[in-house]
């Protein structure tokens, strides 16, 4: 199982058609149907099925991706890290949710960069849950989430905590007031598609099941801007829109008859590893 054949393949999960993967390849269309063909020989499974006008994956085709990817991050993290140790004494790979970062991660991280010339640091934004598997994977040294890694050789530690606000563009306010549960669920809500360990789980319970929002994105950070464009109405982070808060283009709703919980983010990383500590030392009498 190459590597090549492995890039192929997510490119082909992705782009679904195999004359558009050979040309994002730069290869033949023979050559991906080959690799394709291959892997299909050595994992005894069709991972893909024809459809009009390309392929989607077969189940157990999309089973097969998650390995692929971790298989590919792997690779991708071996040959960065090879890499950096010709150059560098050594190499701090943190990974860390759009929240997190923005709101309190980033300095601590820039302090590190300037105080630790032999260090050379690698930065991957995600999700919890991709970044946890990560850390397990050995792909990246620390991750900065709202889920704690709960197992035997790893560290974990709370890092940061946050308020849970819902906001909008005062010309779209129309709960000055406060707002109410039911009311919640018949505005124009904005759902940005990530976990804020309890607190996100709880918004969830705020709508009912299967509720289908009209919008949905997947990265916090990119939500404001549909808000301050008037646009609807989502929960954030405080911090994360504290600077848009406190000038007045944001307003903050206050609920009425339900109570957000607070967030909170952790830090997990291996047991032992100094470079994660250094790290954490970095923040240790913030403001």
């Amino acid at each position: 199982m190459n590597s090549e054949a492995i890039r192929t393949f997510i490119m082909l999960s992705k782009l679904k058609n195999f004359t558009r993967t050979a040309e994002r390849l730069y290869v033949a269309q023979s050559t991906v149907t080959n690799r394709i063909a291959e892997l299909e020989a050595e994992t005894g499974k069709k991972l893909f099925a024809r459809r009009q006008g390309g392929v989607e994956l077969t189940d157990e085709g999309k089973l097969f991706l998650s390995y692929a990817l971790r298989i590919h991050d792997l690779e991708e993290s071996f040959i960065r890290e090879v890499n950096a140790s010709a150059r560098y004494e050594q190499q701090l790979r943190v990974g860390a949710i759009n929240a997190v970062y923005e709101s309190d991660l980033y300095p601590q991280i820039a302090r590190f960069f300037r105080t630790r010339r032999d260090v050379a640091v690698n930065l991957v934004l995600g999700h919890s849950l991709d970044l946890l598997q990560m850390l397990q994977d050995n792909i990246i040294d620390v991750a900065f989430s709202y889920l704690p890694l709960k197992r035997a050789g790893f560290e974990y530690r709370r890092f940061s905590t946050d308020s849970l606000v819902l906001l909008c563009s005062p010309a779209r306010n129309e709960f000055r007031g406060g707002i109410r549960k039911e009311e919640l669920a018949e505005c124009e809500y904005l759902m940005c598609n990530f976990a804020f360990g309890d607190a996100g789980e709880f918004v969830r319970t705020l709508f009912p099941p299967r509720h289908a929002f009209r919008f949905e994105i997947d990265n916090s950070g990119k939500v404001a801007q549909y808000l301050l464009d008037g646009l609807g109405y989502s929960f954030l982070p405080r911090k994360m829109a504290a600077e848009e808060i406190a000038a007045g283009r944001l307003e903050v709703i206050r609920p009425l008859d339900f109570t957000v919980p607070e967030i909170v983010s952790y830090c997990s990383y291996r047991q032992g590893n100094a470079l994660a500590e250094a790290l954490l030392s970095c923040g240790e009498g913030r403001a």
